[in-house]
């Protein structure tokens, strides 16, 4: 009966580990070249940075649920589990990592366009 149980949780959890796949990470947004950017431009790189943020953080919440059953499988005894941790956990603080980069290059073309727009 206990391997039953197991059986159907390896497979409950092993479809949650695969949707992995879908959870897409959002594309960089291209910024505007604050140098030589209109105001325009600029709010259009705000928003898009914006959104983007937005679509990051679904990406994340997508990975967090699939990181928490990659564990449970692992006390469970699934051995290929610490792969699709460390593979999801990768995933997830890239995801970081490129938000933090987009935040600091549009900061960056923030002060960019007020150095080329004084006043």
């Amino acid at each position: 009966m206990n391997k039953i149980k197991l059986g159907i949780l390896g497979l409950a959890l092993g479809c949650s580990v695969n949707a992995a796949a879908e959870c897409v990470a959002p594309e960089k947004p291209s910024l505007p070249d604050g140098g030589s950017a209109t105001m325009e431009q600029m709010l259009g790189g705000q928003k898009a940075v914006k959104e983007f943020q937005s679509a990051n953080l679904e990406y994340m919440a997508c990975l967090e649920p699939q990181i928490a059953a990659a564990r449970t499988e692992l006390e469970a005894g699934a051995k290929d589990a610490a792969d699709t941790i460390k593979q999801l956990e990768a995933s997830y603080n890239d995801a970081v990592s490129v938000e933090e980069e987009v935040a600091g290059q549009f900061n960056t073309e923030i002060r960019e366009y007020k150095a080329a727009n004084p006043g």
